[in-house]
């Protein structure tokens, strides 16, 4: 069993940078494909990024590409998002995903088996 707990969310202007962070406990933090995905209201919950645990490959969707950066650091079992050249459309609650595989990063909401509360983010415009 594994608990994702993130932090990190608030309020910032457009333009601004906001770096969210997820910590895990329990399981083999390395063994799983970390993500995060968004959920703005109205809207389905949607994959944003991901990284896997055993040699740091990413992906990203690309409407935040070049703008936000994921990575990890498996001796503390956390894994980060720094956002850039935030946008009011990235105003959502973020959310922390983990799927054990060493495959490929799954984009699907269903294909991952662990979740973080979420955290709020905003940006103003």
């Amino acid at each position: 069993q594994v608990q994702l707990a993130e932090s990190g969310g608030g309020l910032v202007q457009a333009g601004g940078s906001l770096t969210l962070s997820c910590a895990a406990s329990g399981g083999t933090f390395s063994s799983y494909i970390m993500a995060w995905f968004r959920q703005a209201p109205g809207k389905e919950r949607e994959f944003v990024t991901g990284i896997r645990g055993s040699d740091d490959f990413t992906y990203y969707v690309d409407l935040v590409k070049g703008r936000f950066t994921i990575s990890r650091d498996n001796a503390k079992k956390t894994v980060y998002l720094q956002m850039n050249s935030l946008k009011p459309e990235d105003t959502a609650v973020y959310y922390c995903a983990a799927k054990y595989s060493k495959s490929g990063i799954a984009t699907m909401v269903n294909s991952y088996d662990y979740w973080g509360q979420g955290t709020q983010v905003t940006v103003s415009s």
